[in-house]
């Protein structure tokens, strides 16, 4: 191909789009504002761990990845529940008890990614390249860099540069353009569970939830023993951070409120003080595309992060929009329109599949209703197969629609309710039964 695709934005999203590119004869270049992630590394407190599923390593397969990939990740089977009094319950993600999640370090993964594009003799990496401005019609783009401004020319730009999109902003000046960006009201921060005696404090076959109602946190593993947490506590109000600004404060927060993990975290002090509060936001927007200009990744539909699903989605936009260009012969414009409108839809709805599993996280995990259910739904799904699928093994063990998932779920939960309705009146009966005796 001797068409020229500019890639901005270097993140997962990015260097996964440049390297299926190049493997297919493109000549691309990947501009990023930051400097080269492998030699600077992550930024303290921002790493928010990642949970690669089906979706995901399907797109890595495609690119010869996945292999490497799960090499550098630790599989999670199920969450593991922490009362407020130390108790723990393992609740499953799948029927089987097999299938699982892989947490992966963001950043161990983006090196990877820049690793295998950047060996394919048509993709140039370009660090510390800011966009300053950006022409859709004519496709011409200026980059602030360490040698002074540079201009480039495309013949197609794909923005992958995130949440704060700098690709977007250009086209929202365009009429008909719509735009939302919701913030949550929560925020995150990030803190260690350190190794013990050179070994994991807590099974790392689970992802960690200390659900508390209004507020939560999170524990993933890592390959080096460690564990990373994170809260997701409210901005303002009773139990947020705003009421909870100093480490003095966050220790004895910690002490009344998670204490099996308050005697495993001892420098939780030092992080609570350094790490940064981050923002969680949702944005959505349409057209996704202009001509031979489209959005991928969190340019397009930036989620927040309580199905694991940002860079699964990400990676599926990469799929889509590979498999348009291909159909359409390499016509970037009727590719684009096609996958835009493909996709649009699913990055609507697994930004509310997000929401609502921030609430079932924080709280539906400890009611008794809902554990009925999950166990409801896990002895459907191993009698009926996959004519009875959970919520979350369609989001994560399949490669469904996410669009088509909400449906699907309310129709398989009348079935289910019915289900657990009996079971439940069932051990009432034998309860009474068993006092009559």
């Amino acid at each position: 191909m001797t068409e020229r695709v500019a890639i901005v934005g270097a993140g997962l999203t990015g260097a996964l789009l440049a390297t299926m590119l190049g493997q297919r004869g493109y000549d691309v270049a990947v501009y990023e504002r930051r400097p080269d992630p492998r030699l600077a590394g992550a930024e303290r407190g921002r790493s928010i761990n990642l949970a690669i599923s089906t979706r995901g390593l399907t797109a890595l397969q495609a690119v010869g990845l996945e292999e490497d990939v799960l090499a550098r990740g630790l599989l999670m089977r199920g969450r593991m529940i922490h009362t407020a009094t130390g108790e723990e319950e393992f609740q499953p993600y799948s029927a089987d008890g097999e299938r699982g999640i892989n947490s992966i370090s963001r950043g161990e993964l983006n090196a990877v990614l820049l690793d295998a594009a950047e060996k394919l003799p048509g993709v140039s990496l370009h660090f510390e390249h800011r966009l300053t401005a950006l022409d859709l019609d004519v496709r011409t783009m200026s980059f602030a860099a360490p040698s002074g401004s540079v201009d480039v020319e495309a013949d197609a730009i794909i923005g992958a540069d995130g949440a704060f999109s700098v690709v977007r902003r250009a086209m929202q000046g365009r009429v008909g353009f719509d735009f939302s960006q919701d913030y949550l009201s929560h925020s995150y921060k990030e803190l260690t569970i350190p190794a013990v005696n050179g070994d994991y404090a807590l099974d790392p076959g689970a992802l960690h939830i200390w659900p508390r109602g209004a507020s939560m946190m999170i524990a993933l593993p890592n390959l080096d023993k460690t564990f990373t947490a994170t809260l997701f506590w409210p901005r303002t109000g009773p139990g947020s951070f705003e009421e909870i600004a100093t480490p003095e404060q966050a220790r004895r927060y910690f002490d009344d409120n998670y204490p099996d993990a308050s005697e495993l975290m001892p420098d939780l002090e030092e992080d609570y003080r350094l790490n940064p509060v981050g923002a969680l936001l949702t944005v959505r927007c349409s057209p996704w595309n202009t001509g031979r200009v489209a959005l991928i990744g969190d340019a397009a539909h930036a989620i927040c992060p309580f199905y694991g699903q940002g860079a699964n989605a990400g990676f599926e936009d990469c799929i889509e929009l590979i498999a348009q260009l291909e159909l359409h012969a390499g016509n970037w414009e009727p590719a684009l329109d096609a996958y835009a409108r493909i996709r649009k839809p699913q990055g609507d709805a697994i930004a509310d599949l997000a929401l609502h599993n921030f609430i079932e996280m924080r709280d539906s995990v400890n009611s008794l209703s809902y554990r009925a259910l999950h166990s409801t739904e896990l002895l459907l799904h191993r009698a009926l197969g996959d004519r009875y699928k959970t919520r979350y093994e369609m989001v994560s063990f399949s490669t469904v629609p996410y669009a088509e998932i909400e449906p699907t779920v309310r129709r398989q939960r009348t079935v289910a309710g019915v289900a657990t309705a009996v079971g439940l009146a069932g051990l009432a009966y034998l309860g009474f039964a068993a006092r009559r005796r």
